[in-house]
């Protein structure tokens, strides 16, 4: 990205994806609406966490080729950490949302 976001993190310069959970519960969802935040102010491009634990060949070569890699996890099951092992890829930066003292459950509103 061209810009940094303002947010104190380290995504200047360079392609910043940004992988998220979107996950069957709040958490999820929570990982899910962080992405798209970051994707909107500019830290980087959100990208496709399924398409690379598909195997998808563009996509995985694509998350491979990142300057840097954002992962969020909605809980500590990290469905997204174990998707990242698989590939061979590692995340520059990683958060649990359950670890910021939201807890899990099973509702959207």
């Amino acid at each position: 990205m061209e810009k940094g976001c303002g947010c104190g993190c380290t995504c200047e310069g360079g392609k910043v994806l940004i992988f998220a959970c979107s996950g069957g519960s709040n958490a999820g969802q929570i990982a899910n609406m962080a992405a798209i935040k970051l994707d909107e102010e500019g830290c980087g491009r959100f990208y496709c966490l399924a398409g690379v634990g598909g195997g998808l060949t563009d996509m995985v070569e694509s998350a491979r080729s990142a300057d840097k890699r954002v992962l969020i996890d909605g809980c500590p099951i990290g469905c997204g950490k174990a998707t990242f092992e698989r590939e061979g890829l590692q995340a520059d930066a990683y958060v649990v949302v359950t670890k910021l003292g939201i807890k899990k459950r099973h509702e959207f509103t």
